[in-house]
């Protein structure tokens, strides 16, 4: 015996009688600061509550009857001197952090009693002290004292194949799945292996666990989760189809073919969630995701009518009438999407602040400045604080008071470099809104003595250089971004575009917006620019391919200015009108569009 263990049986005898009562109370108590969280419990069973008269005494006595019962299933365990002296033991080694030591003491004390109220503790103590075969052992020892317990199988079962030991494993997992005769322990055989590395592996097992059950849904599921998880979409499919086959009105199957689908397409994916739902109106995970997968296509009015829908039969679900805000704001339904913000602070929603944000942005959107400098201001803390102080300022400057607008963001504390630099370039911009670009390029100018890297502020430099005529700064700077960030799309794309506009070295600009376009492929700008530098090439009809989807992805006036003229030269006078006269409805101020009209029709 180790002088520490010596020490420790000469000190615990001392102490044992009066420490009997302590010890026995400390088997109830949760685990202190340092001490392993509990292996998963079996869930307890729920019954109705009795009247409020006989409630205290139904309580009490169903309780009494439950820990009767609960006793009566336990072994019999004499609490002898050495069972005292191992627990108390292990108890003080893990309450002062010697966790080896601890989990040893309770793994003697489990091996010596087969009580499962130890091993369950011995296995929590091993876990904790990342000993996985000891906390195997126990766990065994649990399972095998306590057989009818499904937490004491699940935690072994986990364990081992936590452990890498799915061959062990197997014949708990059986046992596991044969006592769920609903078929559900298939899903839990799902979260079981969710965290296994060996995916190929894991689907093995799982092909041999679902082959004694054809007919049962669950099984095909678990199997298709398998095949995903082992990147085999081919057997994912069918296994997810013979799921369907099997339960028609079960969603998950549904949510996970629409998912396998959408590698062909989010058409078809579309049509097979939009197919399940006329047959099951009142699914809501399947309409979440069809509305989810709308957005993603960008059919927004589509999908907000499939958010409206679920917000009449979940009317307090807050996520949904937070989408459906989004939506209604993405459309310019600012009456629908206000109603909805507000309704969202209302509801026990849990970024309160983003809602302020965007009722902010609502207000600001039709003018209503006041209220809009009303729900900034009560924007809290964090990066959202940053973001409203900034609109609080653009919003002050829209009210022609500059001044104002600048001390505002000269006060504000930016909490790091790179909100310093959002704060210097929302003053920037301020300046150029104003008509002020000298000013707004010799603040710049500054900002980048003391930080002649930073690729924002050499962008925003580089677009005040191209205002003010020059070329050279607005080309050396763009350049720089780009050895700075060779992956900065927008930066090939604006110095490709300046030159194409101003129908210099178009080979180059083209190489320029290509490369854009290639880091961003869906950027409606960026296409926009493809399609302008055809142009300046006499490449009618290519361009007009890229100006047309661009405007397409977004209706933009400077996109309509350029589709518009690209559709005057080709002759199509008719079309080109409507789409200016559409632009100009919604942005009659934009100088861009009202000087290409100027110039073709005067």
């Amino acid at each position: 015996m180790s002088f520490m263990r010596l020490f420790a049986h000469t000190l615990m005898r001392r102490i044992l009688l009066a420490s009997l009562g302590i010890a026995l109370a400390a088997c109830a108590q949760q685990p202190r600061q340092g001490a392993p969280a509990a292996v998963p419990a079996t869930a307890q069973a729920q019954t109705p509550a009795p009247t409020a008269a006989a409630a205290p005494a139904a309580a009490a006595a169903a309780a009494a009857a439950a820990e009767a019962a609960a006793q009566a299933a336990l072994p019999k365990q004499e609490l002898t001197e050495e069972v005292l002296y191992e627990y108390l033991l292990a108890e003080v080694a893990g309450q002062r952090g010697a966790l080896g030591l601890s989990a040893q003491a309770y793994a003697d004390l489990a091996r010596q009693t087969r009580d499962p109220r130890i091993a369950r503790r011995a296995a929590e103590v091993a876990l904790y002290a990342r000993m996985p075969g000891a906390a195997i052992d126990a766990a065994r020892i649990w399972y095998e004292a306590e057989p009818d317990s499904m937490s004491a199988l699940q935690a072994l079962t986990s364990l081992l194949i936590g452990a890498k030991r799915q061959d062990e494993a197997l014949p708990y997992l059986q046992k596991m799945l044969e006592r769920h005769s609903d078929g559900d322990g298939f899903l839990q055989l799902s979260r079981l292996l969710a965290g296994s590395q060996g995916k190929a592996q894991s689907l093995k097992l799982v092909q041999q666990l679902t082959q004694p059950y054809p007919k049962v849904a669950q099984a095909h599921f678990a199997l298709a989760q398998a095949a995903v998880g082992a990147e085999d979409a081919g057997l994912a499919l069918a296994e997810v189809r013979a799921a369907s086959k099997l339960k028609p009105e079960w969603e998950l199957p549904v949510l996970l073919e629409a998912q396998l689908l959408q590698r062909q397409s989010n058409a078809i994916a579309l049509q097979r969630l939009a197919g399940f739902l006329e047959r099951h109106p009142k699914s809501r995970e399947v309409r979440l995701g069809y509305a989810r997968l709308l957005v993603t296509e960008q059919k927004y009015t589509e999908a907000r009518a499939e958010f409206q829908t679920l917000s009449k039969d979940f009317p307090d679900n807050a996520d949904v009438v937070f989408a459906v805000g989004v939506l209604s704001l993405q459309l310019h339904d600012y009456k629908l999407a206000d109603a909805n913000f507000k309704r969202l602070l209302e509801l026990p929603y849990r970024d309160r602040d983003t809602v302020r944000l965007y009722l902010g942005q609502i207000a600001e959107d039709q003018k209503d400045y006041p209220e809009a400098l009303r729900w900034y201001d009560e924007v809290g803390g964090g990066d959202l604080y940053l973001r409203a102080q900034m609109r609080y300022a653009l919003v002050l400057s829209k009210q022609g008071k500059l001044d104002a607008a600048r001390a505002h963001l000269r006060q504000v504390e930016p909490g790091s470099a790179e909100g310093r630099v959002q704060l210097l370039l929302t003053e920037a911009q301020m300046l150029r809104d104003a008509k002020r670009p000298e000013e707004a390029f010799n603040l710049i100018g500054e900002a980048l003595k003391n930080m002649p890297e930073q690729p924002e502020l050499l962008y925003d430099y580089a677009m005040v250089a191209e205002k003010l005529g020059r070329m050279d700064l607005l080309e050396s700077s763009l350049k720089k971004v780009i050895r700075l960030q060779p992956d900065h799309a927008h930066a090939y794309n604006a110095l490709g575009y300046s030159l194409a506009d101003r129908n210099l070295r178009l080979p180059e600009a083209q190489q320029l917006i290509e490369k854009a376009l290639a880091l961003a492929p869906e950027d409606p700008f960026i296409i926009d620019s493809m399609g302008w530098v055809l142009y300046r090439q006499g490449k009618l009809r290519e361009a007009l391919e890229y100006l047309r989807k661009a405007y397409s992805a977004r209706p933009d006036p400077e996109i309509a200015a350029h589709l518009g003229e690209v559709l005057w030269v080709a002759g199509e006078h008719g079309e080109a009108e409507k789409i200016w006269l559409e632009a100009n409805k919604k942005t009659p101020d934009n100088d861009a569009l009202n000087s290409t009209i100027k110039r073709f029709k005067p």
